[in-house]
């Protein structure tokens, strides 16, 4: 028997006919959870300061090789330790200077699932 992964919908909708918050399953909590990991800050997460890998800081640093080696290790060390449902295959950080914007790419499978998945987070500039 293959083992589910169950989330909740980080989206809070709503069941159309039971109204219960809705899950996700699969590769889809697995990804979610990723994500989640990726976009967290260091102290963000009450009682638990150290998940997080706050990509979000590099988004004001000068562009060099070493720092998107940095950002890449910070997004594997994250996934390796919080996500063990998942193992990366590669992670990918490429910067887009004319739009101020930076797209964190991880390929990973998902644990019982030889299916790679990608999953793209765009990260942009506010300021």
């Amino acid at each position: 028997m293959a083992n589910i992964f169950s989330d909740l919908n980080l989206a809070f909708t709503a069941h159309p006919v039971t109204g219960a918050v809705t899950r996700k399953t699969d590769r889809d909590a697995v990804r979610q959870s990723v994500k989640s990991l990726i976009l967290t800050n260091f102290y963000e997460r009450p009682f638990k300061p150290d998940i997080g890998c706050s990509i979000r800081n590099y988004l004001f640093e000068l562009w060099t090789p070493a720092t998107k080696q940095q950002m890449e290790n910070a997004v594997l060390e994250v996934i390796k330790n919080y996500e063990p449902r998942a193992r990366v295959l590669r992670v990918l950080v490429s910067d887009n200077p004319d739009l101020n914007s930076l797209v964190v790419s991880v390929a990973f499978t998902v644990r019982n699932d030889s299916t790679p998945v990608v999953l793209d987070v765009l990260l942009e500039r506010v300021r």
